[in-house]
């Protein structure tokens, strides 16, 4: 006896048979077995599209496969194959609509003007009058918009705020540096309890100083306004007092020969300006020539921050722009200052250019060579139209946002960007205020739409052209 062998669809179409001769109660006339069993057969004969695990785990594969255990994978015919596509909620009112192209069923930009099949053996979709827009817009069914929770947000004004960051360190304020030297030979009779780091103030002693070029300076000049002269030796006696100026002699000193009409043996040096002692080489007992240095002292309650920014950056860097500088010994805290001086020249081993920022520093907590980290704020000064970051569609060559239209719709544009900062990018073209744009899920959409396509044929839209070339189609 022969036995009949038949797969699940052969099977399912029997079944169905079965279900029809008792339908409504009553007994039915028999159908022809024979057909129904050829037909299954039938069914069943066509090549399988593609192969499915046996336990239905979400696992497949174009050839036969086998599972870790050695069962084969199951093999699904096209009568089987399940769409994966929405039923429409109303019915089709395509009715004799003339189809204008076919599309890549799974979004790639490659269309036809004859049905085909892809790579895979899956058939193009046809794409009907009325189906596809002349501005080269994009429809989705609302189902698919739910389910890849596309979010829209309008453009708007916005300031972007574009941070370069640069590391550096502090130096000192070359304008604010004095040195003490002596300008004719002398003798250093006394030091103060003065050395190197301590912090002096204006005016404070540093030394007693015995030169003999200034002691005779100073007698010829009290010898000058101690006599009784005429306007002649009065106009001498100024040039006397020249002299001891000239000698840097320190104007305090020079009053109290005024008052005393005396010459001291000793002058009193005293420190120039407010600061640090940098460099003290003065020693008690010591003989200084002419333009020996014997104190440095530098005044730190304004500092430079020098910073190295990165060529690429040197483009958005400007005198006066606000920087924030954060000194690693000082966690939390900022120092606010400006950009002074953009240097001329660029590091050809790092690829940096030096740029100063001016700092103040009352309390002194910034010193000379320490280390620090810039932020330098390069935004832009006024509001600009921006979209967030993710709404770009970026293919190298250009730059794209998909426009919500509302009623499922979406317009792929191309625009031109800008400045970038904060999440958000400049929009130099292409938008206008209030425009929604799709900020999630647009890479979703680029995939089942065919976004290429729409591009270019929003391209064309200017230009339209006969036939399926102005879609796009190839043929």
């Amino acid at each position: 006896m022969t036995r009949l062998i038949m797969t699940g669809t052969a099977a399912a179409i029997l079944a169905a048979a079965g279900v029809a001769l008792y339908a409504g109660g009553s007994l039915r006339p028999q159908p022809d077995i024979s057909q129904l069993v050829s037909a299954a057969i039938a069914a069943d004969a066509s090549p399988p599209i593609y192969f499915r695990d046996p336990d239905r785990k979400p696992l497949y594969s174009l050839t036969p496969k086998k599972t870790s255990d050695g069962r084969d994978y199951r093999a699904v015919h096209a009568s089987e194959d399940v769409s994966f596509d929405e039923p429409d909620a109303a019915p089709d009112t395509r009715g004799d609509r003339k189809i204008r192209y076919y599309r890549n069923p799974m979004g790639l930009p490659d269309t036809s003007p004859a049905p085909k099949k892809d790579s895979m053996g899956m058939d193009y979709i046809p794409v009907y009058e009325g189906d596809d827009s002349d501005d080269g817009s994009i429809k989705l069914s609302p189902g698919k918009i739910q389910r890849s929770g596309v979010k829209s947000e309008p453009t708007e004004l916005r300031r972007i705020r574009t941070l370069v960051r640069a590391p550096g360190t502090i130096q000192l304020d070359e304008r604010r540096v004095s040195v003490v030297a002596m300008r004719a030979e002398s003798f250093v009779q006394k030091v103060a309890d003065v050395t190197t780091g301590s912090r002096v103030t204006k005016g404070q002693p540093l030394m007693d100083i015995y030169s003999s070029t200034v002691s005779s300076a100073a007698a010829e000049y009290l010898a000058t306004i101690t006599s009784k002269t005429t306007s002649a030796v009065e106009s001498y006696g100024r040039g006397s007092r020249q002299r001891l100026v000239n000698l840097d002699v320190p104007e305090p000193v020079i009053a109290q020969m005024e008052k005393s009409h005396s010459v001291p043996i000793t002058i009193p040096w005293s420190s120039p300006r407010d600061g640090i002692v940098l460099q003290r080489n003065a020693i008690e007992g010591m003989r200084a020539q002419a333009g020996d240095v014997l104190f440095r002292i530098a005044d730190i309650a304004q500092v430079w921050a020098t910073v190295d920014v990165a060529e690429r950056d040197l483009g958005t860097i400007a005198v006066g722009q606000p920087v924030t500088v954060r000194a690693r010994s000082y966690l939390g805290r900022d120092f606010k200052g400006l950009i002074s001086v953009v240097y001329p020249q660029v590091n050809k081993e790092t690829r940096t250019a030096r740029v100063r920022i001016e700092l103040a520093n009352a309390d002194l907590a910034l010193l000379p060579d320490m280390y620090v980290d810039a932020e330098i704020d390069t935004g832009t000064p006024a509001p600009v139209l921006s979209v967030a970051e993710s709404a770009v569609l970026d293919t190298g060559s250009r730059q794209a946002v998909l426009v919500d239209k509302g009623q499922g719709r979406f317009e792929p544009r191309e625009v031109k960007l800008g400045r970038h900062g904060d999440g958000y990018v400049e929009v130099r073209d292409g938008l206008a205020v209030g425009d929604a744009i799709v900020t999630s899920a647009n890479f979703l959409i680029d995939a089942e739409s065919n976004l290429e396509a729409a591009l270019k044929g929003f391209a064309e839209a200017g230009n339209p052209k006969d036939g399926d070339a102005a879609m796009g189609a190839k043929p």
